[in-house]
């Protein structure tokens, strides 16, 4: 492998980096756009990829080529193989960028498939590139990393630069007046059908079978945007730390999303899982009020004292004993149209399992199943009627060197001929109130429905 890593100098920022590299065949840019000291420090754009890595129904497609195998099993071959060791103080220099669909957890688990699965995409999609560009948002620096697969790696790097400087600073666009109606999207529930839907759950509940379950409404639009013009506008309204633009093969997705699913760095795993919304005010008043209500929820912060443990059991399977610690409850977090309640579970990973080991084992995130995991992903299965999809699955990158981050893939839009899908859902509890629960995921598709209108 013929590695090389540069520094170059540009003023340009990651989204004007990526704005010249945005037609590329396969081109995946993963942006992060605040909190930059705590998680959204760089941004990654994956271009020229050497090596393509696609699954579904038990076939993995390699560069075209079709091998029946276990999903898990072939990408920790390729990352066994490829291991390598970063020198850097980059946390991602080599290694793949893709996601993980939710519906791969029914690979994991022998669950039942009740759901349509009624927009066809691969159920776990991975590009390993030649070159990868990343951006510190804390310095403001640019490296280019160049492996040497597809073009000797100086004359790539040269390449790359040359374009950047050829870039140019891009004008800020004003979306506040932006206005969307809610009748042309179409869900798959009907509102009384969703109340009627949150009932069930606490039905389920009371009989014993669960605590909590994340229940979710999907919405589908016809469209002829352009999947960046919709990414552009929904970053601009909605700016997050674990955001994606994905120009993949026959679709798109465009993310927003808050939450970190599984960061691991020197074998140190962090998660953050988000339970407990509400919506931000018109005025500064109106936001207090919200928050302390939030704050001051028993309901909420039970439902996420709930996933905490869940999180925690499932880092346990592959951390070291007593490693697995909770480092944050309970705490605020503001976004353009909602406030979350969210907490950190971290743990040290055994030396015997790989990062891999660590997605399969806490796949799909517990915050958007509901405990025990089990038992609410295959009542999901049975009420929410169509497959998720790439919705709460997980997007982001793995390095070949060991470290990964990936979010819960939430405040997302899959686009695919001419149409543009996204799921929005809550924890459901026994304390739910159906109508504040159906409202929550209108607050939730705010941002969304405003980029696509």
């Amino acid at each position: 492998m013929d590695f090389k890593l540069k520094k170059i100098t540009t003023d340009l920022n990651s989204f004007e980096i990526f704005n010249i590299f945005k037609d590329f065949k396969e081109v995946i840019f993963l942006e992060s756009q605040r909190d930059f000291s705590t998680m959204g420090r760089y941004c990654f754009i994956g271009i020229n990829p050497y090596k393509t890595f696609r699954y579904k129904n038990g076939v993995c497609t390699v560069n075209g080529e079709d091998i029946k195998e276990d999903c898990f099993l072939y990408l920790d071959k390729i990352f066994k193989a490829n291991k390598f060791e970063n020198n850097s103080d980059l946390p991602f220099i080599a290694g793949g960028i893709g996601y993980f669909s939710y519906d791969l957890g029914k690979d994991i688990e022998d669950l039942p498939n009740k759901s349509i699965e009624d927009v066809v995409i691969p159920n776990c999609y991975f590009n390993f590139y030649d070159n990868i560009i990343i951006y510190d948002n804390v310095t403001k620096s640019c490296h280019v990393t160049a492996l040497g697969k597809l073009k000797d790696s100086d004359c790539s790097i040269v390449d790359i630069e040359n374009l950047i400087k050829r870039g140019h600073k891009l004008e800020s666009e004003d979306y506040s007046d932006l206005k969307y109606k809610i009748d042309e999207f179409k869900s798959n529930f009907q509102r009384d059908e969703y109340i009627n839907a949150v009932s069930k759950v606490r039905s389920y509940i009371e009989s014993g079978d669960i605590y909590i379950t994340n229940l979710t409404q999907r919405y589908e639009k016809e469209t002829l945007k352009k999947p960046f013009d919709i990414y552009k506008t929904l970053r601009t309204i909605n700016p997050a730390p674990f955001a994606a633009y994905m120009n993949l093969d026959g679709f798109d997705i465009v993310s927003s999303s808050p939450e970190r699913f599984l960061k691991v760095y020197n074998n140190v795993v962090e998660t953050r899982p988000i339970k407990g919304t509400r919506p931000r005010g018109e005025n500064k008043e109106d936001d207090l009020k919200f928050k302390n209500e939030l704050i001051n929820s028993e309901k909420d912060k039970s439902e996420l004292l709930m996933i905490v443990d869940l999180e925690r059991n499932d880092l346990s399977k592959v951390c070291s004993a007593g490693s697995v610690k909770v480092t944050e409850l309970f705490k605020l977090e503001e976004y353009s149209t909602v406030f979350h309640l969210v907490s950190t579970v971290v743990g040290d990973i055994k030396e015997k399992y790989s990062s891999i080991d660590l997605i399969k084992a806490a796949f799909p995130g517990g915050s958007i199943t509901g405990a025990p995991k089990i038992r609410s992903m295959e009542i999901i299965d049975e009420i929410e009627k169509v497959n998720r999809n790439i919705y709460t699955g997980a997007i982001g990158y793995i390095g070949f060197d060991g470290n990964v981050d990936l979010n819960i893939v939430i405040r997302t839009i899959l686009l695919k001929d001419n149409k543009a899908y996204f799921g929005v859902g809550g924890g459901i509890t026994y304390e739910s109130e159906e109508v504040m629960e159906y409202d929550e995921t209108l607050d939730k598709a705010k941002a969304l429905m405003k980029a696509l209108s």
